[in-house]
């Protein structure tokens, strides 16, 4: 169990019904070590900033992770973790490697836009 405070995937069943009820949605495939702590970390960071994105991590050493490993956009990967941003259920951007703050915002601003984001902070 990966020890994060993010929504935790356990099965592709899991992962398909946050899917289907969520628009926007960035799920971290990982473990807990140097290059994915600093992701979940960040991505526990923007959930109140980022309200209309659901944020989750999925255990990269589970059989049911293949929802994320096996996915196209996932298959030159060779880093830790494995990022997927989806909308409305289709992939709209997977990265790979640890990221900083500004490139998750970057792609969550890029993907899912910033209206809801603004309007909270007013």
């Amino acid at each position: 169990m990966l020890r994060t405070n993010l929504t935790h995937i356990l099965s592709e069943q899991e992962h398909a019904k946050l899917l289907q009820e969520n628009e926007n949605v960035m799920v971290c495939c990982g473990r807990m070590g140097p290059m994915c702590i600093p992701v979940y970390e960040v991505m526990e960071e923007l959930e109140n900033e980022y309200p209309h994105v659901k944020f989750a991590d999925m255990e990269f050493d589970i059989p049911d992770a293949r929802v994320i490993r096996d996915l196209p956009e996932c298959r030159n990967f060779a880093g830790l973790p494995f990022v997927v941003y989806y909308k409305n259920g289709k992939v709209v951007k997977a990265t790979s490697s640890i990221q900083s703050r500004e490139q998750i915002t970057s792609i969550l601003d890029q993907y899912f836009g910033q209206e809801v984001k603004e309007a909270a902070s007013k």
